[in-house]
């Protein structure tokens, strides 16, 4: 695959200074140095920007590729499915998702190498990987997320986001919530964006690769020691990814997501999709989904266009 993963994500808010202090928080690093209020992964680089804008939504995606030809070819594949890019410079090209209109940013980029976290040891009947107390309990350290690993996005036209972003990128699929909505992949992960039809187009969340399950539920209870009302849905893990997760909702309205121990698709691998229908298709286990996970609150308000921040 000429892709191999996110880049970036750029979000407008309508209060752009409260939710850059909230994603400071989170555990991303701030660049000082960039126009917009932007930060950083430990591993992905500058991965998050924060534009005003109205009301919440998706500005830009940006997926890596590895050279010109995967530029070239890309180019090609859109405009054979009457989409051609915007903009096409030696090291990137921008184009536009047809349904909600957020520019997507191709550019070349080097591929994100991953240190591997130390080993957590686990016991288990019959199994004593460890003495004395768990690395978890003892971790001081704040959590910070090693890289941007997706992004959900609800579209009015589920067909037309789906064939932008597989017959013209070239993402692949790897499962799908029956008709509904498709996980698709641009890099090893099982999915780096998922679309969801939906009655208006939003950003439904972003979501945070960190170490471990033991850092989901760190970060997540150290976010909500004194905002409790950012919880949304956790600690569980999910069917289609099998990733464990956390979510959390950020001023704006935004939900995002620590998560960790997402199933990989190396290249050369076989993989089948499977059709998941219900809350099977949502978590393997955890507490069920609350309607405001399924339904955001303010989705009224995006409809029509009025500022209604969570």
């Amino acid at each position: 695959m000429p892709l191999h993963g996110l880049t970036h994500v750029v979000i407008g808010v309508p209060n752009v200074v409260e939710t850059a202090a909230y994603y400071e928080e989170f555990g991303l690093a701030p660049d000082a140095t960039a126009e917009a209020a932007s930060f950083s992964t430990l591993d992905g680089g500058q991965q998050l920007s924060l534009v005003p804008a109205a009301t919440r939504r998706l500005v830009e995606l940006g997926v890596a590729a590895d050279d010109v030809d995967d530029l070239a070819l890309i180019s090609g594949r859109l405009s054979t499915i009457g989409l051609p890019v915007v903009e096409h410079t030696p090291g990137e090209i921008l184009a536009h998702e047809p349904v909600a209109r957020f520019a997507v940013r191709i550019r070349i980029a080097e591929r994100v190498v991953q240190e591997p976290a130390v080993r957590t040891p686990y016991n288990g009947p019959g199994r004593a990987d460890r003495a004395g107390r768990a690395p978890g309990i003892l971790r001081q350290e704040r959590v910070r997320p090693r890289k941007l690993g997706h992004a959900v996005v609800g579209t009015t036209h589920l067909e037309s986001t789906m064939r932008f972003f597989v017959e013209g990128l070239g993402f692949k699929v790897s499962d799908y919530i029956g008709d509904k909505g498709a996980f698709m992949r641009c890099s090893t992960d099982h999915h780096n964006v998922l679309a969801l039809a939906a009655p208006v187009n939003f950003l439904h969340h972003t979501s945070w690769q960190v170490d471990d399950v033991d850092d989901v539920g760190r970060g997540a209870t150290t976010m909500l020691e004194d905002h409790p009302e950012r919880h949304v849905w956790g600690l569980g893990r999910h069917h289609a990814g099998s990733n464990f997760f956390w979510y959390l909702k950020d001023p704006a309205g935004n939900f995002c997501e620590y998560y960790s121990d997402m199933d990989c698709v190396p290249e050369d691998a076989l993989w089948t999709p499977e059709a998941v229908e219900g809350a099977k298709g949502l978590y393997g286990w955890g507490p069920p989904p609350p309607p405001s996970f399924l339904a955001p609150e303010d989705l009224a308000a995006l409809m029509t266009g009025a500022h209604s921040p969570g």
